[in-house]
């Protein structure tokens, strides 16, 4: 299985991050989220999840920090268009970003589904995975990551993963 995303001279498009357009920011943070073509799948898939996750924060803010994650996502929906995480919102399921954790205090306009990029100090690096499954996933809107890792155990078909850098 292979995963795509389209870059801007080698970097996540500005719409999809911190120099997104007013239209597509919502409580000061990017909401728009990018496209995404998955290939090769395996012919038992019944859904794909993605985790969408930002390991350079680590030593800004002393964790992993969670842009987005979506499971349930239907084995037919192989291009996830730009700004999936809104308009397709009834098409599948979204955790909680690290906007919902305690210790960020975040706007719950904010907490579920996709917030962009907004590297503070330098570019970084976006960690992108996206999982096959032979299931739909016993998740609810607003899970958090340790949710899916337990509910996917012994149902990824296959991980594509890749590295979407965003500017400062």
């Amino acid at each position: 299985m292979q995963i795509s995303v389209p870059l801007v001279d080698g970097m996540l498009a500005d719409e999809y991050g911190k120099y997104a357009p007013a239209s597509d920011m919502l409580a000061d943070h990017p909401i728009k989220s990018f496209p995404i073509k998955i290939t090769d799948a395996p012919a038992e898939t019944k859904s794909f999840a993605l985790v969408f996750i930002d390991y350079d924060s680590t030593p800004v803010c002393g964790f992993t920090w969670i842009h987005w994650l979506a499971a349930n996502i239907p084995a037919s929906l192989t291009d996830i268009p730009a700004n999936a995480s809104r308009q397709l919102a009834d098409k599948f399921i979204q955790g909680n970003n690290s906007n919902a954790g305690s210790l960020v205090n975040g706007n719950p306009q904010i907490t579920s589904g996709y917030v962009g990029p907004q590297p503070p100090d330098k570019t970084h690096d976006y960690t992108l995975m996206v999982f096959a499954l032979d299931t739909l996933l016993p998740l609810e809107n607003g899970y958090w990551l340790n949710d899916f890792i337990h509910a996917a155990k012994g149902h990824i078909l296959a991980k594509a993963q890749v590295n979407l850098p965003s500017r400062a």
